[in-house]
């Protein structure tokens, strides 16, 4: 049975490993006796010696004849190791000419990814792939599972990676999403609610994911990757557009919460009865919360409670704290 090779992976054939091998277990060899080990002649042997002798394998001993000897392995593939390590390095080193040397290609900025499976593995690879910022638009529907985009994005942040999200309000009318965006923001995302023409996700501000079309639809089932170009810069520029016009959402629980939450949704525009969907509590508990924010904040107007409570928060640290706090 031939033998598994060792060395492959440093650049030594199976036959010059073969030979190596040999003189290993036999011991210092004449070309001859090691030919007739390895069942070939020592012609062939011969021709194959400088190659053995240039990997740093064997040594030649004095005298005659001709006898070749094997180089310690601790020797031999530590220095194999460092040269090959050395031409990675090299070749490490070139990816940085060779990307000034490629031209742009139009086909290379923009992929487009097909089926629900592919946009949720996607989504969840851009996520996984962060290392410094991920600034997301969110609206329905949605690429993954809520929960496992949630976790995934907590872990994102465990990973000290900044996340900032901008919610439009249709992204709270599922059970339970103002739940997991407030403990989002207790965990340390910066939550806003705004405005939300598309969904978007940018990683690094060097790649970005969108639907493919902007049709309502039930499902994700195709979207955008966008590499470094123009457009990506275009889709960064929309976000932080719309970042500095959204109104922060609040990490708070219990009533204060439910208080930073009608603010919120009072500065976004909302109505009364959007609001108490959202919420999941009745519009007539909505009204009677509006005044009695407004009692508190000395507002006249439910607008004017709106402004006001943007101002506070303008006074109050960039990471989300609550209005009333």
């Amino acid at each position: 049975m031939a033998e598994s090779s060792l060395l492959e992976g440093l650049g030594v054939t199976r036959p010059e490993e073969a030979a190596y091998r040999a003189l290993l277990r036999e011991g210092p060899s004449t070309l001859a006796a090691l030919a007739r080990r390895l069942g070939m002649s020592a012609a062939a042997l011969r021709r194959q010696l400088p190659r053995l002798e240039e990997l740093g394998l064997v040594t030649r001993l004095a005298g005659r004849p001709l006898r070749i000897l094997a180089t310690p392995p601790h020797v031999a593939v530590e220095a194999l190791v460092a040269s090959r390590q050395e031409e990675i390095a090299r070749s490490r080193a070139a990816i940085g000419p060779l990307l000034a040397e490629a031209a742009p290609h139009p086909e290379e900025l923009v992929e487009v990814v097909s089926g629900r499976a592919a946009v949720a593995r996607r989504y969840l690879q851009l996520l996984t792939g962060t290392r410094e910022e991920l600034m997301v638009l969110v609206q329905p529907p949605f690429a993954t599972d809520a929960a496992v985009s949630s976790d995934e994005q907590e872990r994102t942040m465990d990973r000290g990676i900044r996340v900032r999200g901008i919610y439009g309000p249709d992204a709270f009318d599922e059970p339970g999403a103002l739940d997991r965006v407030r403990r989002a923001v207790a965990s340390g995302e910066q939550a806003r609610l705004g405005g939300v023409p598309i969904k978007l996700a940018i990683a690094d501000r060097r790649i970005a994911m969108l639907p493919l079309t902007s049709e309502q639809a039930s499902s994700v089932d195709s979207s955008l990757i966008v590499h470094p170009s123009a457009l990506l810069e275009a889709l960064v520029s929309l976000f932080e557009a719309l970042w500095h016009t959204a109104v922060p959402l609040s990490g708070a629980d219990g009533e204060t919460a439910r208080d930073d939450d009608v603010l919120t949704m009072l500065a976004a525009g909302l109505t009364d009865d959007a609001i108490a969907r959202r919420l999941a509590i009745s519009t007539r508990t909505v009204q009677r919360r509006v005044r009695e924010i407004c009692d508190r904040l000395g507002a006249r107007t439910r607008f004017q409670a709106g402004v006001l409570s943007t101002r506070r928060h303008d006074r109050a640290s960039p990471e989300g704290d609550g209005f009333l706090r």
